[in-house]
């Protein structure tokens, strides 16, 4: 089974456009650092109902096919932030104040109180509230947070789990990579994953549709891609049409759509290799 990544973004700012997403573009390069992918990415406001139901499937996914999913943002304690409370019901397990969270959330008190010059009260009503910080469902792990202590957390899932961060990218991004390279390092590929592709001008989708099933029919692992434009502000109107891929497949099966491509009587455009 290949393990499947994907990522779900919570907030109703990223849907309002108050902020613009960041979190998507940075998933994609950490995994391809690694020589990963990311398969699909879910956003949702909000909304109880539908974060409960956007984690029931990504933990659907990890029990099934083993999906690995991070899950960015509503992880406060504040009365907008539902997002352990969700992960909890999309389980059907409780919530409970972690162990490890408890200390370490209370240490970041700690050190708060001393830079401002003041004692640490532990019984004080603010300091309470902050320990709903570190109440997860019942059996998750913590994920390390190394800009201010306060941690994320992660629920297994049969194979697969999702990871639990804030949406606040000085955070969540060194979570992310502490996760991939201390619980997926055995899955990072020493061969980075490539495309190579072709610019076509004069053609058809449906015209190079049976190279596009013939190419991956004889040449398992890889993947044929096709991306038309119609106003592109170099090219103009034309198909981008390639494979993706480790090097060694790639390497096989590019010459050979070439050689199918040439085929045809089309205008071809530079070679793009990424």
């Amino acid at each position: 089974m290949t393990t499947t990544f994907g990522i779900v973004i919570i907030g109703d700012e990223i849907l309002s456009g108050k902020r613009a997403d960041k979190h998507l573009p940075k998933i994609i390069e950490l995994l391809g650092a690694r020589g990963l992918q990311l398969a699909f990415a879910d956003y949702v406001g909000d909304d109880p109902d539908r974060i409960t139901a956007t984690l029931a499937r990504a933990f659907a996914g990890a029990r099934e096919w083993g999906d690995v999913v991070f899950s960015c943002g509503g992880i406060g304690a504040t009365p907008d932030d539902h997002t352990r409370q969700c992960a909890a019901k999309a389980l059907g397990v409780e919530l409970a104040l972690h162990p490890e969270a408890k200390a370490l959330i209370t240490e970041r008190m700690k050190d708060t109180a001393k830079e401002q010059g003041v004692p640490f009260d532990a019984d004080r009503h603010d300091n309470i509230h902050r320990l709903n910080m570190g109440v997860f469902p019942v059996g998750a792990q913590i994920i390390p947070n190394p800009y201010n202590k306060i941690p994320g957390f992660s629920c297994k899932a049969g194979e697969g789990a999702v990871h639990f961060m804030p949406g606040f990218p000085v955070m969540a991004w060194p979570m992310m990579e502490w996760v991939l390279d201390h619980q997926y390092a055995h899955l990072h590929q020493k061969s980075a994953y490539i495309e190579k592709s072709i610019i076509i001008f004069g053609s058809m989708e449906a015209t190079l549709t049976p190279l596009m099933l013939d190419i991956e029919a004889s040449y398992p692992g890889v993947k044929v891609f096709s991306l038309p434009s119609v106003d592109h502000p170099v090219y103009g109107r034309h198909i981008e049409l390639g494979v993706k891929g480790v090097p060694d497949a790639v390497a096989v099966a590019y010459p050979a759509l070439l050689a199918g491509i040439k085929q045809f009587d089309f205008k071809l455009g530079p070679e793009l290799v990424r």
